[in-house]
């Protein structure tokens, strides 16, 4: 089909469709300027397949200038106090999805040091590593929101709360005060099973301070066994200040969370399977932060040693008191 006919084609069904209503329609955008509206049926590397409701149409990659997803989001069933949130995604561009979906992943900044985080729903709940919060109490998240007209703004927001932490995965469940003049953006989170070896994945996150950098890879294996516990292995660039974020799809859902690299390797990342993060996230209780425990980042000091060995009131020139032979 020539790109005159594709555009003749388009142009009378978008007269047709549009004006219904599809609640589960994508909303496809051509370089040439036409519109169309229908459910996207299969995507191949240099093509897609729509269906506008009186025929399937084959439209060219390089032909689309923007794709807009209308499928609602989807609140995990099994909490009702809607935790976290599971979509079906479109496969989509990296480019895209970083637009939409990068200002749910936050810089999360202690007094020992930086990492990354993801925002999960409405309430300002995030995730990010266990020890990129380890022993620490005073938490700020920094919030890259997207102005009206396009630009990123920098808003730090302080007194995080810490709500759960497990060593064992290396997760921790974060609280970010809610703001009057700023609406979280939430990232949902893909199905358990759902990753494969070759599948196309991505990062967004602080590695070495350099905010909202993305890098992109494959996932090598799925289940990368170290100490007992399953990790996804991928040759996504990972550094310090990566931990905690968001490793995504390319459907822009969180398959695993970012935590640690092999040192002196290339493309060795690591990540916790999201199937780890959502049972520590349905049983947040069990691992629920007390900050009254002195094992939750509070330093006791202990008291000073004495430093002469005589017997309180004892003057100088009384001998010392006799050790027993070693």
């Amino acid at each position: 089909m020539s790109r005159s006919h594709l555009s003749i084609l388009l142009f009378a069904l978008t007269c047709v469709v549009l004006p219904q209503t599809h609640t589960q329609a994508d909303v496809i955008i051509l370089k040439s300027g036409q519109r169309l509206e229908g459910e996207v049926l299969k995507v191949q590397p240099d093509r897609i397949y729509v269906d506008v409701g009186v025929d399937v149409i084959r439209i060219p990659v390089d032909q689309i200038a923007e794709r807009q997803s209308s499928k609602p989001v989807v609140v995990e069933q099994e909490d009702t106090d809607a935790l976290f949130m599971t979509a079906d995604l479109p496969v989509r561009t990296v480019k895209e999805l970083v637009t939409e979906f990068g200002e749910g992943v936050v810089l999360i900044q202690t007094p020992g040091g930086l990492g990354s985080g993801f925002i999960i729903n409405q309430r300002g709940y995030c995730v990010t590593n266990y020890h990129v919060v380890e022993t620490e109490t005073r938490v700020a998240a920094t919030i890259f929101h997207r102005s009206g007209n396009g630009d990123f703004e920098r808003r730090q927001i302080r007194d995080v709360k810490i709500l759960a932490l497990n060593p064992w995965f290396d997760l921790a469940l974060l609280e970010i005060p809610l703001q009057d003049d700023l609406e979280f953006r939430p990232v949902a989170l893909a199905d358990e099973d759902a990753q494969r070896e070759g599948d196309a994945v991505f990062a967004i996150g602080s590695p070495l301070g350099l905010e909202r950098s993305v890098s992109e890879g494959i996932i090598s294996t799925r289940n990368r066994n170290m100490n007992g516990i399953v990790y996804i292995q991928t040759t996504t660039q990972i550094n310090p200040g990566n931990s905690g974020g968001p490793l995504f799809n390319d459907r822009g859902q969180v398959a695993g969370v970012i935590n640690m690299k092999l040192q002196f390797g290339e493309g060795l990342g690591f990540a916790i399977p999201v199937t780890y993060l959502r049972h520590f996230l349905r049983n947040r209780e069990a691992f629920a932060y007390d900050r009254t425990n002195p094992n939750t980042g509070y330093h006791y000091l202990l008291p000073p040693g004495r430093q002469n060995p005589r017997s309180p009131g004892s003057s100088e020139s009384d001998p010392a008191p006799a050790r027993p032979a070693e």
